[in-house]
């Protein structure tokens, strides 16, 4: 330590006034429990009393205010926390007088066994006073415009601030009222203002207003002012001081941050192009402009190709392809405009060329001249709307997005006599950034949309066809009522023998994938119904496949995964994947329906006297979930019964489940209409008379029977010379159906079809002809083996049978049965 001696050399204090001298603070140790361990004679200065009065005392008692445990807790705290503390204290000297001292207490420390704290504290400092040419100075030449006025509001006094903002001299100011002065200043509202101070002698602060002065009358000012009134020496009011100072740049800012934050909720409310562009013109009057044409590429609005350019797209054309996509007008009608919405419009202000849409700036013309030759040679008749209207200032922003150009904006005034300013480019800049993105975004999901509602399209039936057999009616609601693509779906199949394939399929989702995995399934359908599988095989095979897209689906989500993301991945894939299907077989000639399901509702069956039925099928497994089998199930139906195949979405409500979607599904269809069109349309929209949030497929077929007239067989005995009597047979029948066309190559399918039946299979073998839309001819045996298209050589002496039944027939193929196989070919009836 330095000795009080040795720091004798140190430079002299200034004496008690010196604001950084602490030797003359008064100070004082402190217990942990408030016990004074130590005074100095500062202390007993500043307070009066002495040492031996008050070592040994709590240091409650020094202090001129309510005892507050839990704050002197909060000060201890921090000071035991290793931080000081110091604060404004009010503290009682011994003569009975209050004394406010800038308090300080240090960190705690420790004295031997007790915890200790030192307080200082000095008197609060008078504070500084200013002569009056300081004062009058500093108020003469403050940044902040001031005056003082009497009690009928006549200025007295304004320095030179206020003067300069005003632009009225200081002489012709002082003795008359505001109202006198700056009429454009709201002049009246502000007196009203200083009237009410005067009255309760409230101040105002910060009262913001719009203007103009004749310091600059051209341009409108934002002024933030403040009002509070002057007392006398008999506390009465002698008059009102008020404070103004420019905030324009301040009040731009906000106005421009307000427009833009409204812009982004108002503009974009839809993701259509046209309504987007006729929002931000909407928006624009008349708030900003007094008229706005929204002007797109066609590009943009077409639902074809890319949809706009490229900014660095290379050359574009010399004149722009655009459109009017939105307009708004102060006046009715839009009177001003050149174009129509919907109309080719190429408008772009002259001298600019296409360049300004692809890489230009906003274009601002602050003063609009018709008489302009370059505006007469190139813009004839928008010049004359700017004369017949006095449209006198313009604003033109392109319109891009994501590097893409989408069109031009631009704004107009005319009944505003205010002429657009480099500020309001700033704005206009931005709405048309977000609209932009809007108008994009629209865009985008228009194309897309269309894509999908395409691709759905060209993946569902266009036309139904149950043949004689069923009369086929169908409905498809998807959950966007906007026409968008779901996974639901179905198919009308006809098969071999008159008879025919229904299918209805649920997959999980909506968009474009559902449609597109819908699309895969539907394809798979088709190919193994052609192969003439039964309804539980073909559940079967579906079922890997969709077990195989799942898989496949798992591989790409991987690739780009970590092992944590990976596992939680696989637990969503099936449910991504999954779907569910009926299918089912109608024959007309035995009136038998076979059916099987995969985690499908069952169907519904109204038999001709109105009686309703949901048949008993096995539920089985949804699709893709791999390993469980699939069963059928057989039933014979009544000609004119109706059976309709259904999606969940139509039976399952927000308000009812699906065993009471089910009960009024069969109501509606037990009444009979002979209309099925008309009773499937009807049926969807009672059950559904609101949007829902699933798809919706219902397929009715109403059955038929194939008479006995036109069904024949007989037995093939194992014999060579029987190939001459069936060819006969089927000759005469032929004839007798009146197709007298089909007889030479009916003659030649049974030679071949029964001569291969009777070499290569195994009896009994059996031959049919039936005639429905197609003239088929079926020779079934009990031999497993299905038949091969060969191509002979040209010395082969056979193998040339199937090739011609394959050449002479609209199609022919193969199916198992219980009993063994049917070869069968179809000749289109002429």
């Amino acid at each position: 330590m330095v000795s009080a001696q040795e720091g004798s050399d140190a430079p002299a204090s200034d004496g008690p006034g010196d604001p950084f001298d602490a030797s003359t603070d008064a100070a004082a140790v402190v217990s942990g429990d408030g016990v004074v361990l130590g005074w100095t004679r500062g202390a007993e200065s500043l307070l009066g009393y002495p040492a031996a009065e008050t070592v040994g005392t709590s240091a409650g008692h020094l202090l001129a205010l309510p005892r507050d445990p839990l704050r002197v807790k909060g000060v201890a705290d921090r000071c035991r926390a290793g931080m000081g503390w110091s604060g404004l204290i009010p503290v009682r000297h011994r003569d009975g007088r209050r004394i406010d001292v800038d308090l300080r207490v240090s960190a705690s420390f420790r004295m031997g066994e007790s915890e200790c704290f030192l307080i200082s504290a000095r008197d609060r400092r008078r504070q500084w006073t200013v002569g009056p040419a300081f004062l009058d100075g500093f108020l003469t030449r403050s940044p902040v415009g001031m005056a003082v006025l009497d009690l009928q509001l006549r200025y007295v006094w304004m320095n030179d601030t206020l003067e300069h903002l005003g632009g009225v001299p200081r002489e012709q100011r002082l003795g008359r009222r505001l109202t006198e002065l700056l009429p454009g200043l709201q002049a009246e509202t502000i007196e009203g203002l200083m009237h009410k101070v005067l009255a309760t002698g409230e101040p105002v602060i910060d009262y913001e207003y719009l203007g103009w002065s004749w310091a600059d009358p051209h341009r409108r000012h934002a002024y933030s002012t403040s009002f509070f009134p002057l007392l006398g020496v008999d506390n009465s009011y002698t008059g009102v001081c008020y404070m103004v100072l420019d905030v324009t740049e301040r009040w731009n800012a906000r106005q421009l941050l307000s427009l833009v934050n409204e812009a982004g909720t108002t503009i974009g409310r839809t993701l259509d192009v046209m309504r987007t562009a006729q929002e931000l013109a909407d928006f624009a009057v008349p708030r900003f402009a007094d008229f706005v044409i929204v002007d797109l590429l066609e590009s943009v609005l077409s639902a074809e190709g890319h949809g706009a350019w490229l900014s660095d797209a290379g050359p574009a054309p010399a004149k722009p392809m655009m459109r009017r996509a939105g307009m708004s007008s102060v006046r009715e009608g839009c009177p001003e405009a050149v174009a129509r919405i919907g109309d080719r419009a190429d408008f772009l202000p002259p001298p600019h060329d296409v360049h300004l849409l692809t890489n230009g700036e906003p274009v601002l013309i602050q003063v609009l001249d018709p008489n302009d030759d370059l505006w007469i040679a190139e813009e004839p008749a928008r010049a004359e709307s700017i004369r017949q209207y006095g449209l006198h200032s313009l604003i033109s922003v392109p319109m891009r997005a994501r590097n893409t150009s989408l069109g031009l904006t631009t704004f107009v005034r005319s009944i505003n006599p205010v002429s657009f300013q480099p500020d309001d480019v700033l704005l206009a800049r931005e709405v048309v950034a977000r609209a932009a993105l809007c108008v994009d975004n629209a865009r985008r999901y228009t194309r897309e949309h269309t894509a999908a509602v395409t691709l759905q399209r060209s993946l569902l039936p266009h036309a139904l066809t149950g043949g004689t057999a069923l009369e086929i009616a169908s409905s498809y609601l998807p959950a966007d009522p906007s026409g968008g693509v779901g996974g639901d779906w179905f198919d009308v199949i006809p098969l071999s023998g008159a008879r025919v394939g229904l299918v209805v399929g649920d997959v999980v989702g909506h968009g474009i994938t559902a449609a597109a995995t819908m699309g895969r399934l539907r394809t798979a359908v088709q190919t193994l119904a052609d192969m003439e599988l039964p309804p539980d095989e073909l559940l079967a095979h579906l079922d890997d496949l969709v077990l195989r897209l799942s898989e496949e689906r798992t591989h790409e989500r991987e690739a780009d995964r970590t092992p944590t993301e990976q596992e939680a991945d696989r637990s969503t894939t099936a449910s991504f994947l999954g779907a569910t299907c009926l299918y089912a077989v109608y024959d007309p000639v035995t009136r038998r329906c076979t059916m099987a399901r995969a985690g499908h509702p069952p169907p519904v069956v109204v038999a001709p006297d109105g009686q309703v039925t949901f048949p008993e099928l096995p539920a089985g497994p949804p699709l893709g979930l791999g390993g469980m089998a699939f069963e059928s199930h057989e039933l014979e139906l009544a000609e004119n019964s109706l059976i309709g195949l259904y999606t969940d979405g139509l039976v399952e409500g927000g308000h009812y489940d699906m065993e009471l979607g089910m009960a009024r599904l069969g109501e509606l269809l037990a009444r009979s209409d002979p209309d099925l069109e008309t009773l499937c349309s009807d049926v969807v929209r009672q059950l559904v008379p609101v949007p829902q949030p699933d798809d919706i497929a219902l397929l009715l077929a109403r059955t038929h029977t194939l008479g006995e007239d036109r069904v024949v067989s007989w037995e093939v005995p194992v014999d060579p010379a029987a190939v001459s009597d069936m060819r006969a047979r089927a000759t005469r029948l032929v004839e007798s159906w009146g197709l007298g066309e089909l007889t030479m190559t009916t003659e030649l399918i049974v030679s071949e079809l029964v001569t291969n039946a009777i070499r290569y299979a195994e009896p009994p073998i059996r031959l049919r002809l039936l005639c429905d839309t197609r003239l088929t001819c079926e020779v079934s045996d009990a031999s497993s083996t299905a038949p091969r298209l060969r191509h002979a050589r040209s010395m082969d002496e056979g193998g040339r049978g199937l090739f011609l039944v394959a050449q002479l027939t609209h199609r022919w193929g193969a199916r198992h049965s219980a009993e063994g196989k049917v070869i069968w070919a179809e000749q289109e009836i002429p």
